[in-house]
Parts: structure tokens; C-alpha cells; sequence
């Protein structure tokens, strides 16, 4: 699918919540849109393990790690599990690991930032909850569109 999140807030501006700029891109696809999937786990990445090993197509998960920098949520072997079970990207609201290697992965990965110490494996956490960060809502079943230009969430495909 190709789209402009500049062209979609030009045409469909009253439906959309833009996101503020705090992501950072790591993954290889540059761009990224899907239906979202969210899951919350402060600095636990045992549900993230569970989700990358579930079919993934035309979905963006979406991790609220209530903003901490002090554990990864995802690296390169989650995100690899993602890319083969068809994920379209993540956005995270924490840190990521293992940089070099997202960076080649056909998966979109925005996250606030680096660390290089694992999540616990804990499994603490939940799934399907709406959250709330970077200004904007993320619904499950909602759509998150995300390219260089910035990252919108929208209640519809478009």
C-alpha cells in the first residue's frame, strides 16, 4: 500500500490525531500502516514475545512501555519472529535493541530510544487496551499510518 501521511492529513484532516515527533526510526521499511494491535508491558517484554508469533498482516502493534528507557522491549530476534509472521511495523513507547540489525529487517520498528539491557520476561502486562501517548489514543482496530513525514492514527482504513 502506498500512501503520504502528508497527503492523508490534507484530505482527511478531521478524522486524523498526528502523533508527536518522539519516535525515532530503526527498522529497514521506512514506512508502515496497519490495523492496530496494542499491548502494555512497562519494561516487560514476555507479551511482545507472545504477539510477534502471531499473524501479523496489515497489523501495527503498538507497545506502551509507559515511556521507560531502561529496558528493550523489542531486538532483533522479536522483531525478526515479526517480520516472519507477516507484522507490518511497532511502535513502541520505550527502547529498542540491537539497532544494526532492525535496521536491515523488513519491518517499520519506531521507538523513543536505545538500551541495551533485555525487557523482563515476566509477561506482565495486558493486551487490547486503548492507550494513550505522544498526544495521541491508539485503539485496537483503529489504523496507524507512519513514513517520514510523521505518525497519524485514524478510526478507518483509508
Amino acid at each position: 500500500m502506498t500512501f503520504s501521511t502528508c497527503d492523508l492529513c490534507d484530505v482527511h484532516a478531521d478524522e486524523l490525531q498526528i502523533a508527536a515527533p518522539v519516535f525515532r526510526d530503526f527498522g529497514g521499511r521506512r514506512a508502515f500502516c496497519g490495523e492496530i494491535v496494542t499491548l502494555t508491558c512497562p519494561e516487560d517484554n514476555g507479551l511482545v514475545r507472545v504477539a510477534v508469533t502471531e499473524p501479523g498482516r496489515g497489523k501495527v502493534m503498538v507497545i506502551d512501555g509507559g515511556g521507560s528507557v531502561r529496558r528493550a522491549l523489542m531486538g532483533d530476534m522479536l522483531a525478526a519472529k515479526a517480520v516472519a509472521n507477516g507484522w507490518e511495523g511497532v511502535v513502541i513507547h520505550g527502547a529498542v535493541r540491537d539497532v544494526g540489525a532492525l535496521a536491515v529487517l523488513d519491518i517499520g520498528v519506531r521507538a523513543l530510544a536505545i538500551c541495551p539491557r533485555v525487557g523482563a520476561r515476566l509477561s506482565a502486562g495486558s493486551r487490547g487496551d486503548t492507550l494513550q501517548f505522544a498526544g495521541a489514543i491508539f485503539t485496537p482496530g483503529h489504523y496507524l499510518y507512519c513514513d517520514a513525514d510523521g505518525l497519524i492514527v485514524a478510526r478507518r482504513k483509508f
